[in-house]
């Protein structure tokens, strides 16, 4: 029996996609200090001539037979050592980015200004991999150790602003296919604002659990006052390998949830705002 054809994913051609985060969370790096960091800059700064530090990030790994476990920041008193600072590397317009510290890599895209279009998920793949085999080539080459990636994250960021289809918080129906605003009685009636989250647990292409969707909402108020629902939608997981096959097999399947988690909780009024446009 010949199987049927996967339904393509949902496209958008005004998506309100403002950030996109890949993620390989990895074993640390022991050997890794702030002078490597600086002489990988050097392998990268005709593309990323911007640096900034940031505390890093923890280690998350997701529990799927319960809430995701975090480590505690008390274990960073028993080095003897401080932990690495995280750096980013970013390109002159600041739209793009990578982010390295002892136990993670990361590539960015977020959205500089409003006129400026979501280059798609491919791109920000293609700027993880290029510069992730930059990375893992200069670890081999100053023998500072390999990556064995533990759990790999896709996160989308969207900001769905007020307009034609809705204009308050009360109106979030409109909006969100998960909110019912259906009350009891009339004692209460429309919300001040509305944040919410959920979580889903993702399946693989043989039923197996590969991770977890996140699914936070919350309002935001731009400068002129007008509203701003912001959701993000964070996949994470182990990957089936540990290598970058691996971990860009996670991150397509974390995309494809995402995309398609991100579609089934809005409504198709929002749909026809974005100009959706499935391929056939």
């Amino acid at each position: 029996m010949t199987a049927s054809p996967r339904p393509p994913l949902p496209e958008f051609l005004r998506p309100p996609v403002v950030e996109v985060t890949l993620s390989a969370q990895h074993e640390p790096l022991t050997k890794l200090r702030g002078p490597h960091l600086g002489l990988f800059w050097a392998a990268v700064r005709d593309r990323f001539p911007v640096v900034q530090e940031y505390p890093p990030l923890p280690q998350v790994i997701e529990n799927l037979a319960g809430a995701p476990e975090q480590e505690s920041g008390m274990r960073v008193e028993l080095l003897k050592i401080p932990p690495l600072s995280r750096c980013w590397f970013i390109n002159e317009p600041g739209s793009e980015l990578i982010q390295v510290q002892q136990d993670r890599f990361i590539a960015n895209w977020r959205q500089t200004n409003p006129a400026e279009a979501y280059p798609r998920y491919e791109h920000v793949r293609d700027i993880f991999v290029g510069n992730f085999e930059t990375y893992t080539e200069f670890l081999q080459r100053e023998q500072l150790g390999v990556i064995v990636p533990n759990q790999c994250e896709v996160t989308y960021v969207n900001h769905i602003r007020a307009g034609e289809v809705f204009k308050n918080p009360g109106q979030l129906g409109r909006v969100f296919t998960v909110w019912n605003s259906r009350y009891s009685d009339d004692f209460l009636s429309d919300p001040e604002d509305v944040r919410f989250a959920i979580r889903y647990l993702i399946a693989g292409d043989s039923n197996d659990l590969m991770g977890r969707l996140h699914v936070a909402i919350e309002p935001r108020y731009a400068s002129d006052g007008s509203l701003i629902f912001v959701v993000s939608l964070t996949a994470r997981g182990r990957p089936r390998t540990q290598d970058l096959n691996g971990i860009l097999e996670f991150f397509d399947l974390a995309r494809k949830w995402i995309v398609r988690g991100f579609t089934s909780i809005t409504s198709k009024e929002m749909h026809e705002a974005w100009g959706r446009h499935d391929k056939r």
